[in-house]
This record gives structure tokens, C-alpha cells and sequence, in this order.
């Protein structure tokens, strides 16, 4: 080796060390000290061992700020190749400048390329302030480079195409919060993350409104309130280690199905007992969670966006190791009643499966949408619109099991009325269905015979049991000719839903040529 060659090779390993550290080891420490990990720290809990390889790592290294601002690379998880990026805040503040602008963008377009899954791991307080002699904010190039605001291009492309997912991991605000809000999944950590437009100085400063990050924009608000997030963790690592999971129910892209998983649970397992846990009376409540965890293998389920609008539950199952994404309503909290912040969540998961190949499975105990004013003015008509585009639209296995009963407009919403695309639907022999309970009808329409009775009470006995008798589901299926119903027996549910999943998989997906759809939001 000549003389040149090995000086060059030394600049190079000194250029690279010095990109490691980032902002050095006093910064680092103050990440710790914060209960967060560093940029490069983060990578190593997320990827598998040794797998993670660098977007050009000297980047920045002459200016002093090693990558801009940012690590950005790829690596694997469980063996499958994703795309990566770690905003660094121990580099510039890790706020986004041209360079981190157009590295955010590269990655962003080189996992739709590659056709595998992106992760950016958040911490940035957004656009960096003009530099000396630089023109405004430095997010984009004076001649038109790619920067961080053209980074919404690529996230919009791959929407669909690859699962998307961001965990904000700092506080992060105006640009910083756009990308994220265009992907697939958002995790927060609690404490240590924050999402807003604008912070709580700029706030008091124009609206006189005196609130704390926590307040404005922390992870029970996005959790709980506004719906922007969907998973709140207590810290990084187990932030980190959320995602890992949640990637393994989902394929790499469009193109593939998600990945099978032996789950050593037996696919002719009969659930014994499981329907103690649904009440006779249809008016008591039962955590639907139990009949969920039943129903899939060794009762692993991950939910999605658990603190927001829970009379809704979706998230993601295996039945004989195929992923599946599981709708179900929650009678525990406001009956199970459908409701417009809950339809909202229900149509973005519905689409989320929908793209990426997951079959549906939806569990239907609801006593139709809730009525009042408070549910009109927020939109119930739009937002349960949105549930039936979504329904309508999605072309994957969908099957539906009503558990206890389906009034009203609860059929629409759960999608188990003839016409929206559920391929098969298995009852449990208690089920009733028709415009509302049998209790509500009798009172209704036999006010006058209800007063004048010697008995009201065993009057109303009476009727309710004439009506369940005339609605029962039993008798229904005796003269359907819908072909693709059938009631079954509790303890057989998961097993009918495994044997109907095999037969699915090879369901032919049609959807009607044109630019696209016009859902309405």
C-alpha cells in the first residue's frame, strides 16, 4: 500500500469516528440525562444485531455537524430489510436544514424504491433558523434541491405502497410533525415526546394562552384526545421494541402477504367457556377484549390507538399464524355504540389492512350509532361515511361474527348488511338484530297496551319474548338464501374463522379502473 492511499485510509477512519459520536459525549450525556437515548442508540435497539449500514456517513463531517442532523441508513428487523432514520439532537438541535432535508427525503425515496418498510425515529424542533447570508429557513435548496419540506412527496407516494411508521422520540414541532402525520403508525413516548404546530411560547405570544408542552402537545393528548397518535410507551426502548412487533404483522409492500408465524397454538382449538363471558341480557356490558384474546393465537393481540375513542377496538392477531386485523365493538363503553370519533379510527385501520394485505375479521355487538346532538355537530354522518367508503373499497378476506346483537344502522357501520363486500358472516345463536332492541320496540309501539295491563311488567316480558322469538337468528337462517351466513357455536368460532381464512386466500381482488377514489373527510 502506498503512502498516499494509507494516509487517505487514516483521514477516512478519523472522519468516520468522529461521525459516530455526533455531538459528542456532553450532549449524549444530556439525552440520558432527559431518559433518552441517542440517535445511533435508538438504531441499535431497533435493528437486528450488525445490520445497520449507513447512507453516506461522512456527510456534514467537514462542517463540523456530522450527518446534518440526522443518521440515515438501512438494516433489518427479524431478518427483513427496512429503510431508517434517527434525527440526532445532539447535532444542530437535530433540526432540519438542506442537507438533513434532502437525506430525510433519499431515505424516504429509497424504501419506495427498495419496496420495504420506512422508519423515522423523530426528534427535531423543526426547520433550522437562517444561517448568516442564507435566505430564510434552510429546508430546501436556493436552486430547488429536495429538502425537507419536498419530503411529504415520497411519504404520499409510498402511502400505501410501504407501511410507514414514525415514533416521535423528542419534541417536535411545525415541519417536523407533517411527515409523521402522513404515515402509517405514530408512537409516542411518555414524558419525552411532544407533537405541535407551534410550542407553547408562540401560543401564549398570540393567543395569551398559558400551556405546557405536556399540555399542548404530550402523548396522553395525541393518545387520548386528538387521535394523532396511536401507540403511548414509557420509554424509547420499549417505544423501539413496539415497532418491532408491530412490523411483523404486516408484509414489506403491497405486493407480498404478511408473514406467517408459527404461534404453536392448535388451529382446531375449541374455545370452551368463551360464551360465559358474553351475557344472555343484551343491555349488560362484557370487555371484549376477553373474546379477542380467546380467539387468537396464544392470545397475543396488538391493539391500535387503545386510549382513543375505546368503544371501538382495532388491532392486529394471528389465527393459525396469518396476520389479521380485528374490528370489534366494545360494549363496555357506551354499549359499543358507534360514534364519529370512533368511525374515524375504524375506516383508517379498515384501509390500513386493506393496503397491505391483511385480512379482516369484525366482531359485531352494538346497538346501532349514538343518537344526540353532541354526535351530529361533530359529523357522525361524514365520519360514518367514511366507515362505508372504506368497507365498500377494501378488497381483502373480510369475515364478520355477531356475537349478541346488531340494531339499526350498527349493520351499515359494522359492514354485515348484504351489498358491502363481507365475504362471510357466522352468528352465535343468541344474536338479535332488526331497527332496535326488543325491549325498546315493545315499549314503543305498545305504550297504550303497556298502561292499560293489569301486569306491565309481565306484559313486556311477554312481547320481548315474542319478538326475540320472531328475530331470532335461528329461524332467519332456516329461510336466508344468503349463502355466504351460518350459525355456529361459540366454542367453534375460531375454528370456522381459520377453516373460512384458508378458503379466502385465494380471493380474487377487483377494484374498478380510475385515478382514485374521493373519500369523503
Amino acid at each position: 500500500m502506498g503512502k498516499e492511499m494509507e494516509d487517505m485510509i487514516g483521514a477516512l477512519r478519523q472522519a468516520r469516528e468522529r461521525a459516530l459520536v455526533g455531538g459528542g459525549p456532553d450532549r449524549a450525556e444530556k439525552q440520558h440525562q432527559k431518559g433518552k437515548l441517542t440517535a445511533r442508540e435508538r438504531l441499535d435497539v431497533l435493528l437486528d444485531s450488525g445490520s445497520f449500514t449507513e447512507f453516506n456517513v461522512l456527510a456534514g463531517h467537514a462542517e463540523g455537524s456530522p450527518g446534518d442532523g440526522i443518521v440515515a441508513g438501512h438494516g433489518r428487523i427479524d431478518g427483513r430489510g427496512v429503510c431508517v432514520y434517527s434525527q440526532d439532537a445532539t447535532v444542530l438541535g437535530g433540526s432540519i436544514g438542506t442537507l438533513h432535508g434532502y437525506r430525510l427525503y433519499r431515505t424516504a425515496e429509497k424504501a419506495l424504491e427498495m419496496g420495504v418498510p420506512l422508519i423515522g425515529l423523530h426528534d427535531s424542533p423543526g426547520a433550522r433558523a437562517p444561517r448568516e447570508g442564507t435566505p430564510g429557513l434552510e429546508v430546501g435548496g436556493a436552486t430547488g434541491e429536495k429538502g425537507g419540506g419536498s419530503v411529504f412527496f415520497p411519504n404520499t407516494q409510498a402511502s400505501g405502497v410501504v407501511p410507514q411508521v414514525a415514533a416521535i422520540m423528542g419534541s417536535c414541532a411545525g415541519i417536523s410533525v407533517y411527515s409523521p402525520a402522513l404515515m402509517d403508525f405514530i408512537l409516542m413516548v411518555d414524558g419525552t415526546s411532544h407533537m405541535f404546530i407551534t410550542g407553547p411560547r408562540i401560543v401564549k405570544s398570540v393567543t395569551y394562552e398559558d400551556v405546557s408542552m405536556e399540555e399542548l402537545g404530550g402523548a396522553k393528548v395525541h393518545c387520548q384526545v386528538s387521535g394523532v397518535a396511536d401507540l403511548r410507551t414509557k420509554d424509547d426502548a420499549e417505544c423501539l421494541g413496539r415497532i418491532r412487533k408491530l412490523l411483523g404483522f404486516l408484509p414489506s409492500n403491497c405486493n407480498e402477504l404478511p408473514p406467517v408465524a408459527d404461534s404453536g397454538d392448535d388451529p382446531e382449538r375449541l374455545l370452551d367457556g368463551i360464551e360465559d363471558i358474553v351475557p344472555d341480557d343484551s343491555t349488560k356490558p362484557y370487555d371484549m377484549h376477553r373474546v379477542i384474546r380467546c380467539l387468537v393465537d396464544s392470545e397475543d393481540f396488538f391493539e391500535i390507538k387503545p386510549e382513543f375513542a375505546p368503544e371501538m377496538i382495532v388491532g392486529f392477531g394471528r389465527l393459525a399464524g396469518q396476520p389479521v386485523g380485528i374490528v370489534a365493538n366494545q360494549p363496555m363503553c357506551y354499549g359499543g355504540a358507534l360514534t364519529a370519533r370512533s368511525s374515524s379510527k375504524q375506516a383508517r385501520f379498515i384501509r390500513t389492512c386493506d393496503s397491505f394485505n391483511v385480512p379482516l375479521i369484525v366482531l359485531v355487538d352494538t346497538p346501532a350509532y349514538a343518537p344526540g346532538s353532541e354526535q351530529e355537530h361533530s359529523g357522525i354522518i361524514c365520519h360514518g361515511a367514511k366507515v362505508i367508503y372504506a368497507l365498500c373499497e377494501a378488497v381483502v378476506p373480510r369475515i364478520g361474527v355477531l356475537l349478541r346483537k346488531c340494531f339499526g344502522g350498527g349493520g351499515l357501520g359494522m359492514g354485515v348488511v348484504p351489498g358491502l363486500g363481507t365475504d362471510v358472516i357466522l352468528s352465535w345463536p343468541l344474536v338479535e338484530f332488526g331497527v332496535m332492541g326488543a325491549k325498546s320496540t315493545v315499549k314503543l309501539f305498545y305504550e297504550a297496551e303497556i298502561a292499560r295491563a293489569a301486569d306491565p311488567e309481565r306484559f313486556i316480558d311477554d312481547k320481548v319474548r315474542e319478538y326475540r322469538e320472531q328475530a331470532n337468528v335461528l329461524l332467519a337462517a332456516s329461510g336466508s338464501m344468503q349463502l355466504e351466513q351460518d350459525v355456529v357455536e361459540p366454542r367453534e368460532t375460531r375454528r370456522r374463522l381459520i377453516q373460512t381464512l384458508g378458503l379466502l386466500r385465494g380471493k380474487n381482488q377487483t377494484r374498478y379502473l380510475k385515478k382514485h377514489g374521493n373519500i369523503p373527510l
